[in-house]
């Protein structure tokens, strides 16, 4: 599919552990044009393997080099900078993103946290949209990710899913990963989360929280049984979110540049 590159279209990738996924963004409406694309995350996922990935992501899409991308990617991104690599190969750290991927497609791109990617995407188009306060946003997948917004303004690079209890890092714990890692029942994996996320509002006092990840699929299983101060709401964008949020903050920067 071809599109002029006015920042009405853009494409988001969200990288992932296993998988990356691409698709192309109607920025205004914040949804998806067409099927999403998916190409199995290169092992190890070194920068020079993951940015092939990418090009074959832009490639199958077949937009202007112009176009923006935005790159949901699963690291802590400070200035286009990889800064850990809980999630990626340490190879990545000290790496600038945003300069390998650009080189790679030959237009301008956008690297930001995942999780963050998610959090813009639900905030501005989906359940947090006109959110006033604190809102708190987890994604649950194959650890714990986080996003922090005051009155919709995003606090970016937040590591609230490696929240400590007892000495136990939630990321694994309380992840949905874990749940079917361990065989966890319904039960004893909401009494994970449970803990987790009443640590969390007791840390941040958020006036919503908003739990995205694909487990928001069977979000009744588990929503309704949750005891908190705080609303607590499926994401409505779900796995689309990633791309989603990535395409319209590389649209929005494109905007303004």
């Amino acid at each position: 599919m071809t599109t002029m590159p006015d920042g009405s279209v853009a494409l988001g990738i969200d990288i992932g552990g296993t998988g990356i996924k691409g698709g192309l963004v109607d920025v205004p409406a914040g949804t998806l044009l067409g099927d999403r694309h998916y190409i199995p995350t290169p092992q190890p996922p070194m920068p020079e393997a993951i940015a092939e990935a990418v090009r074959q992501m832009r490639d199958h899409f077949a937009v202007p080099s112009a176009t923006p991308v935005g790159i949901a990617f699963p690291a802590i991104v400070r200035h286009g900078v990889v800064r850990n690599a809980t999630n990626i190969d340490p190879s990545w750290i000290g790496i600038n993103a945003e300069t390998l991927f650009a080189e790679a497609l030959g237009g301008p791109v956008t690297v930001l946290n995942d999780a963050d990617a998610a959090g813009l995407a639900e905030m501005e188009r989906g359940a947090g949209r006109d959110a006033e306060g604190v809102t708190l946003v987890v994604t649950l997948g194959t650890g714990i990710g986080s996003a922090l917004f005051l009155d919709g303004r995003l606090l970016p690079n937040t590591e609230f899913g490696h929240l400590s209890i007892n000495g136990i890092d939630c990321c694994p714990w309380a992840s949905a990963a874990a749940r079917v890692r361990e065989g966890l029942s319904w039960a004893q994996w909401i009494s994970r989360l449970q803990d987790y996320l009443s640590h969390a509002e007791f840390l941040m006092w958020p006036d919503l929280i908003i739990i995205g990840g694909g487990i928001s699929h069977d979000a009744e299983q588990f929503l309704p049984l949750l005891q908190l101060d705080a609303a607590v709401v499926r994401a409505t964008l779900e796995n689309d979110a990633g791309i989603i949020g990535a395409a319209c903050e590389a649209s929005a920067l494109y905007e303004r540049a």
